[in-house]
């Protein structure tokens, strides 16, 4: 049962790509005929308005970008999503990393609080580990026993939906001195593997997503091409001259 959904997971997953890689070739493919169509009304505007030149550049990057972009991920489907994932894995480790070792308690932030909230809902410390919080200055250097509040472990009855942010200081007197994350009560495992495991089980979700966007930019691309041959075709003669 596992390695059916895998293989329908792949092959979805090249299907999506493929149509991304189609819809940038569509896309190229418009920007190039608007720069060499010289036998059309195109090139008039082309003359008369800068406009017109820069978004079909912008047509031709996209397009490139696009069908790199449908190429890759249809080498990664091939590859059973390896690829992807560890790419995926990579990036966001070195987003998180990084803001861990920026987070600051007093400052509000967009980012910080949805990591506070991932850890507190996942139930996970740091990325690899907790460990990764002690490259943290502004918590390291703390005097007393100081920990990031949304790692807090929680009892099983506690079902709050409440996230702690900031840094907490542990509770009771410490006879020694320093800051020591052997002593923060805070869940030891990293959510690099929770989410992972997270994404390998909500990837048809993301790709069906995913799919629906494609058809619907898919299906815009071909009425804007539909739309532009109606207007090639009509009678430019009765256009006023000036």
């Amino acid at each position: 049962m596992g390695s059916a959904c895998i293989k329908v997971t792949k092959y979805f997953l090249f299907l999506f790509n493929l149509i991304f890689f189609i819809l940038g070739a569509v896309i190229l493919g418009f920007g190039v005929w608007i720069l060499a169509d010289k036998s059309s009304f195109i090139s008039v505007l082309q003359t008369s308005s800068s406009s017109l030149r820069m978004g079909a550049y912008v047509f031709i990057g996209v397009g490139a970008v696009t069908m790199l972009m449908g190429f890759l991920g249809c080498i990664g489907a091939v590859n059973e999503v390896r690829c992807l994932l560890g790419l995926l894995k990579q990036e966001m480790g070195g987003i998180v990393t990084e803001l861990i070792r920026d987070y600051n308690s007093s400052r509000e932030d967009s980012l910080q609080d949805a990591w506070d909230y991932v850890q507190a809902q996942v139930k996970c410390c740091g990325w690899v580990s907790f460990y990764n919080w002690t490259h943290n200055a502004e918590l390291m250097n703390r005097p007393e026993v100081t920990y990031p509040c949304s790692c807090e472990v929680k009892g099983e009855e506690d079902n709050s939906l409440s996230v702690r942010k900031g840094f907490c200081e542990a509770p009771g007197n410490r006879t020694q001195s320093g800051n020591h994350p052997e002593d923060w009560p805070v869940y030891q495992e990293g959510c690099m593997e929770k989410v992972q495991a997270w994404l390998q089980e909500n990837l048809g979700i993301i790709l069906g997503v995913g799919v629906g966007v494609a058809i619907i930019e898919l299906l815009g691309m071909v009425l804007s091409i539909c739309l532009c041959r109606h207007v090639h075709s009509e009678d430019y003669s009765k256009v006023p001259k000036y």
